[in-house]
């Protein structure tokens, strides 16, 4: 079995995440920002170990790396999920929460690459699975901050994977549509409609979809997949 570190793991699709891998037998070793009770809740439903970082840090990630590893011995996936958003005009974005939405949403990701690819090029083996959006594929009116930071770990992504393929480490992106998280309990009932009615599937997706999407990018099955922007949107960006 795997040992899994996924960041970003306490609610949402993170937690999630942290079910269906614990579910198929794999360690894992999660973190949370600030959501202490939500990551104790689910370490005692789970078994898996949470650890507080705040990605917007260098230091802070490395420090959680570090915890994960003298938990789990070694880090075979690495999931890439943490990740913030906001609605809003891009001329009445503060810049702090530009720098905010960016430092999270992909240096972040750039944090958790650089400080756990050097052990996986080492061992010839290794698994990264970063998480974009169908807005950093299209773009969406209002979440400029959020579609360029997801844009960036797109493109990330498939530059990673022909830079770390030849040491055989694989690369992908999952890219989830409108799925039922609190992440999107905010956005307006009719515009969820709007985006059930122009989905193919007509509805909104489930966290679980999406994560059982990295469970098959993470296991044997997938071998030959790498630089794949896997889109979990019911076919609303194709």
């Amino acid at each position: 079995m795997s040992k899994v570190l996924i960041i970003g793991g306490s609610r949402g699709i993170g937690a999630e995440a942290v079910r269906q891998f614990r579910k198929a037998g794999h360690d894992v070793v999660f973190t949370y920002h600030r959501s202490e009770l939500d990551a104790d809740a689910l370490r005692q439903e789970t078994g898996a170990t949470p650890v507080r970082c705040d990605v917007k840090y260098s230091d802070s990630v490395r420090i959680a790396v570090e915890k994960a590893v003298s938990v789990l011995g070694q880090i075979d996936v690495l999931i890439c999920n943490a990740a913030i958003a906001d609605f809003n005009l891009i001329n009445e974005i503060e810049e702090s929460r530009w720098e905010e939405i960016i430092d999270t949403d992909l240096n972040g990701v750039f944090y958790c690459i650089r400080y756990v690819l050097p052990s996986m090029i080492s061992r010839k083996d290794g698994c990264i699975i970063t998480v974009g959006s169908m807005w950093g594929q299209v773009g969406a009116s209002c979440e400029v901050a959020y579609s360029a930071a997801k844009a960036g770990v797109i493109g990330l992504t498939k530059a990673l994977a022909k830079e770390a393929g030849p040491s055989g480490v694989r690369v992908n992106c999952v890219s989830p549509g409108m799925i039922d998280t609190e992440m999107n309990a905010s956005v307006d009932e009719t515009a969820v409609e709007a985006i059930k009615e122009e989905t193919p599937l007509c509805r909104t997706g489930d966290p679980t979809e999406v994560a059982k999407a990295m469970l098959f990018l993470a296991s044997d099955d997938a071998s030959f997949i790498t630089g794949q922007v896997i889109a979990v949107n019911g076919g609303l960006v194709i």
